[in-house]
Parts: structure tokens; C-alpha cells; sequence
């Protein structure tokens, strides 16, 4: 370790690439709620959180795995999925009178049409007001999973390569191609519409 009084050792989060704080601190003085997201390859966790002298205190935390509870029977880090999530933040944050949040990635990279955003684009259509541009927003299609239904139907006709790649779908006994219409159904459930 330096004994010079000229060398400051950095923030232990910081040496360990965890927390960009420049960044963080541009969040906080917003002084507007943070919606923080966070994925793996089989997870998305969103999070409402605001900051505190004593630290932050988490206000609404929903996971992926919650969609079980709506019936959603597909994988659980896909873009379907992370709008979903984004939904259900947005219909818990109504109940809770909060309309403004501002978005927290942390060190993930900004990715136009991905998860991250998939996200943004539920919260949004739940009526959060996210300050995000529209473009970098998915389009409906992804946002359904018809690009992964009509892939499935693509590559249908190679018996080995399509039970390779939905082998978890049909463990499940569930059918890719009906995702972008189970879908529909789930998201009728979270808003809570008749004959859902």
C-alpha cells in the first residue's frame, strides 16, 4: 500500500468495477425514484429505489419468476419476458401513486432493442414516465416473441436442431410457437382486463 499523502486508495466497489459512481451520483441528484435493473441469462429483477442518508431503501422489487403467478409458462430472461416485468413494476408503481422514475443500468451496456429496454417499454405502457428516447425502444414484434415463434417454425422441419434449441419449452409441454398468444393472454392477466 502507498504511504504517500498524494495517493488515495480508490472505493473498494469502485476497485472491483461494481459501481460506476460518477454515474451514481448523477442519478441521485435527480432526487426522482430510480427504477434499477438488473439480468442474467435466466432472470430479470426490477426495483424501485430510492436513496436514504442511512442507504437505499428498496420500494417495490418484482422478478421474472413472478409471472408464474399470471399463467407465463416461457423462459424467463427473454425480451417477452423482461416487457412483462416492466408491466408488472408499472401496475405495482400506480398502486403506489408513483409516476416518475428515472432509469439505473448500472454497468450494463445501453443496447438499443434489448432486454434493458424491452423493460422500459412495459413500465412505460403501465404509466411510469421514464425520460428514454424512443427509438432505442423494441418494436411490438419482439416485444410479443414472434421473432421467436416464426424461428421455431423456421427450423420445425429439423426435428434434432428444434428439439435442441426448445428443450426446455417442451420439457415444459409448452409450444414456441404459442408464444406471442400466451403473451397476449399474460398480459391481460397483469392488467387485470376481463376474460383474460
Amino acid at each position: 500500500m502507498a504511504s504517500n499523502k498524494k495517493y488515495t486508495v480508490k472505493l473498494r466497489r469502485r476497485r472491483l468495477g461494481k459501481t460506476d459512481y460518477r454515474a451514481r451520483l448523477r442519478l441521485l441528484l435527480s432526487r426522482k425514484l430510480r427504477l434499477v435493473i438488473r439480468k442474467s441469462l435466466n432472470n430479470i429483477i426490477a426495483q424501485l429505489i430510492e436513496y436514504g442518508i442511512k442507504g437505499d431503501k428498496i420500494i417495490i422489487s418484482i422478478n421474472a419468476s413472478e409471472l408464474r403467478k399470471y399463467g407465463w409458462k416461457f423462459h424467463l430472461g427473454n425480451l417477452p419476458t423482461a416487457y412483462l416485468t416492466g408491466l408488472l413494476i408499472g401496475v405495482e408503481a400506480k398502486k403506489k401513486k408513483i409516476k416518475e422514475v428515472v432509469l439505473d443500468t448500472g454497468l450494463q451496456p445501453s443496447i438499443k432493442s434489448s432486454s434493458l429496454y424491452a423493460l422500459v417499454k412495459g413500465s412505460l405502457e403501465a404509466g411510469l414516465f421514464i425520460k428514454c428516447n424512443e427509438k432505442v425502444l423494441p418494436s411490438y414484434d419482439r416485444i410479443t416473441g414472434k421473432h421467436i415463434a416464426d424461428y421455431a417454425l423456421k427450423i420445425k422441419s429439423n426435428q434434432d436442431l428444434y428439439n435442441r434449441q426448445f428443450s426446455k419449452y417442451i420439457k415444459n409441454n409448452v409450444n414456441p410457437e404459442d408464444l406471442p398468444k400466451h403473451f397476449e393472454q399474460t398480459k391481460a392477466k397483469i392488467l387485470g382486463e376481463k376474460n383474460a
